[in-house]
């Protein structure tokens, strides 16, 4: 790679499948696109010692965007939930508590189609569940188990063994079998129950949107570090919080599934980006509702602010 251009042609088609790969390490769009950029900028200042016959240049670059991530992550904490710190809160109605102090895990932009990986292995509650893994473990899952290398070639980018490959591999899966792996409605049923919720609350119609969830449904709402269980206690949350014409609700894919951006109706009489929401679609109705108050994701969704 003796050009810019040259570079730019050869690396650029890897570009989207390593930001999905920096954002499963490091719970974070943003972050993710910083290390992307470190990785292709590593990458540009060592073209010239780059060799074909060690390596595909695939290779080299996850190679370089592994070590920037585990950087990244030394000493750092893993970026959680609501639900991950604590027992759900009682009181609907009561004062919420705002953590921004807190690296909250992010929503993430991408469609399926996009990644030759399965859908799974970008939703929300996988990614969730990666950042409670040690780094390198959160690594050597990902490579194995989502991207189908081989022991000797993630025992080599790790500069380890097949057998710590396959050791850490182990103790990774262990920590991630209790996940909730409920079946999921073909696609369209699940566009059409979340066109059904969007709907409702636009129209502020408590009774039909909870007619739509799950009896054990969850509401969380980073940076709020408060989170609700229940329909009685999403009802009461969002009892006073809904009329006709404060919301406006745009579909989006986030994470590989079924997502909303929704604009809020400001002092000034004008939608306000305010939260990207996240869903989990079961056949007995919405079980999980994670909304992202957070109006600086709306440009990493490609979307305005004001609607």
């Amino acid at each position: 790679m003796k050009t810019d251009d040259e570079f730019a042609r050869l690396a650029d088609p890897y570009r989207r499948e390593l930001l999905a790969y920096c954002y499963r390490m490091l719970g974070s769009v943003h972050d993710a696109e910083d290390l992307v950029q470190e990785t292709y900028l590593r990458a540009w200042r060592a073209r010239a010692d780059y060799d074909s016959s060690r390596a595909s240049l695939r290779t080299w670059l996850y190679r370089i965007a592994t070590n920037a991530c585990l950087t990244a992550l030394d000493g750092r904490d893993r970026r959680p939930l609501p639900s991950g710190l604590g027992n759900p809160s009682d009181d609907p109605a009561g004062p919420l508590v705002r953590q921004p102090e807190i690296p909250w895990l992010q929503p993430f932009p991408v469609d399926p189609a996009e990644l030759a990986e399965s859908r799974d292995t970008i939703r929300l509650a996988f990614v969730t569940t990666l950042q409670r893994l040690p780094a390198r473990q959160r690594a050597v899952l990902i490579l194995r188990d989502v991207l189908a290398w081989r022991a000797a070639e993630v025992a080599a980018l790790l500069e380890t063994t097949p057998a710590g490959v396959n050791s850490a591999l182990q103790r990774a899966r262990a920590e991630l079998a209790d996940r909730d792996t409920a079946p999921e409605p073909p696609d369209a049923e699940q566009r059409a129950m979340i066109d059904k919720y969007v709907k409702a609350f636009v129209d502020a119609d408590l009774d039909g949107l909870t007619a739509l969830l799950r009896d054990d449904v969850v509401l969380e709402m980073p940076p709020w570090a408060n989170w609700f269980r229940g329909v009685e206690s999403f009802r009461g949350f969002f009892l006073p919080k809904l009329r006709p014409g404060r919301w406006r609700m745009v579909t989006v894919t986030v994470n590989g599934g079924p997502g909303t951006a929704g604009y809020l109706l400001g002092e000034d009489g004008v939608h306000h980006a305010h939260s990207i929401t996240a869903y989990t679609v079961t056949p007995d109705g919405i079980s999980w509702v994670a909304a992202f108050q957070d109006p600086a994701l709306f440009a990493t969704f490609g979307l305005p602010p004001t609607r």
